[in-house]
């Protein structure tokens, strides 16, 4: 399923709405309507291609239906919207090159990357001419703390989930933590995270046994001497397909305790891989298709409409479809497309304004830090079904957002 994706890794990619070229244009249609290019630096080869394509997947949806209503007017001109995407095989440093091809071939004045190392390989050239607003989809707090006054940071940031889902799988399988987590960047952080947690409520961490999710094919080994440590619950996470597989390769040898699962892998991509009862005990995001309020209902069928029914409506497509709404929004508000300080400016009150219907998550405020937050709630596996872990809002250096 993997290899499948690895397809994508054709370098620039243009996802364009009434038009098909090698670049993207930008300026103004025949008709008077403003083209603005939105860019893309993300995964889209290796063990990450498929999160990569998510990400694509919920911009292209949002920008489909941004397009097709016309509804969006920036001093009474017609705005559409065209995304250029780049490949960057989740490296930092090809993320910044991807972002000054953007800048100067396609003058996007909106980038979405979605991976920590390269937000924060980008973060500093946002603020430098040509400016650009960074949306960021990665919940490492990191991002908040830079105090970048062009992110706006997307999922809910992660530290929000060390208490709790600690503190679930300790008291049901027991003190003694495996680590066995991707060694990216975002995954050395969730792993000191979490294992500072542990220690915190009185258990014991083993021995770390990271390994890189996007480029191991074999992992054997790693699972092998994990379990040779007797852990009681074992931290793992990356994307979802290369998570699954170590799930599945801990459980055939026999592992029967629980998982704390880090938020870039998601139990319905997981659960295409391998069966439910391989994931009992574990902690991690909650599927979007289980929630059930109008926005989330409405979103996963129109999903299911243009994509089809094999494919997953992930919380990567919905945070990036909804963070693609909220910008187009805030440029109408503030009157440009090509400021992005002035569309920063209301991204806030866009987010307020935003219909129903364009929201799958019930957030509703972006903070002075550039957060977009709201209720969070996760998911423990237990006899087969989810059960809600709520998450308090958090932003900023982690004190709970009032």
């Amino acid at each position: 399923m993997i290899s499948s994706h690895r397809l994508l890794a054709l370098g620039l990619i243009v996802v364009t709405v009434g038009a098909c070229s090698d670049e993207a244009s930008e300026g103004t249609d025949a008709d008077g309507t403003e083209v603005v290019n939105i860019g893309f630096s993300g995964p889209l080869s290796g063990g990450a291609a498929f999160y990569g394509q998510n990400v694509v997947n919920g911009l292209t949806m949002a920008i489909d239906e941004l397009n097709q209503a016309g509804d969006i007017e920036v001093n009474e001109q017609a705005v559409r919207f065209e995304l250029v995407t780049l490949d960057d095989r989740y490296l930092p440093n090809e993320s910044a090159t991807n972002v000054r091809r953007l800048l100067q071939q396609s003058r996007t004045p909106v980038i979405f990357v979605p991976h920590v190392g390269g937000i924060l390989a980008v973060q500093p050239m946002s603020v430098r001419p040509p400016e650009f607003l960074l949306s960021a989809y990665s919940s490492d707090p990191r991002i908040l703390e830079a105090a970048n006054p062009l992110t706006l940071m997307i999922p809910p940031r992660y530290d929000g989930y060390f208490e709790p889902f600690v503190g679930a799988t300790m008291e049901a399988y027991g003190n003694r933590l495996g680590v066995l987590p991707t060694n990216t960047s975002y995954g050395r952080a969730w792993a000191e995270g979490v294992t500072e947690e542990w220690r915190r409520q009185g258990g014991e961490v083993l021995g770390d046994h990271s390994v890189d999710y996007n480029t191991t094919t074999d992992f054997a080994g790693p699972v092998t001497q994990t379990l040779a440590d007797a852990p009681d619950v074992i931290l793992v996470g990356g994307p979802s397909q290369p998570t699954a597989l170590i799930v599945h390769a801990l459980r055939q040898q026999g592992y029967e305790g629980g998982f704390i699962v880090m938020d870039q892998a998601k139990f319905e991509e997981m659960e295409q891989i391998i069966p439910r009862t391989e994931l009992e005990g574990s902690v991690g995001v909650y599927p979007l298709e289980a929630y059930t309020s109008v926005g989330t209902v409405g979103f996963v069928e129109r999903f299911h409409e243009k994509f089809g029914r094999e494919r997953l409506p992930t919380s990567e497509v919905a945070l990036n479809y909804f963070g693609m709404h909220i910008v187009a929004q805030a440029m109408e508000l503030a009157g440009t497309v090509a400021d992005p300080q002035a569309i920063r400016g209301q991204l806030t009150e866009a987010a307020r304004q935003l219909s129903e219907d364009r929201k799958p998550y019930e957030y509703d405020t972006v903070t002075k830090e550039g957060h977009l937050t709201g209720d969070v709630v996760t998911a423990f596996i237990q006899n087969g079904e989810y059960t809600a872990i709520p998450i308090p809002r958090r932003s900023g250096r982690g004190a709970p957002v009032e």
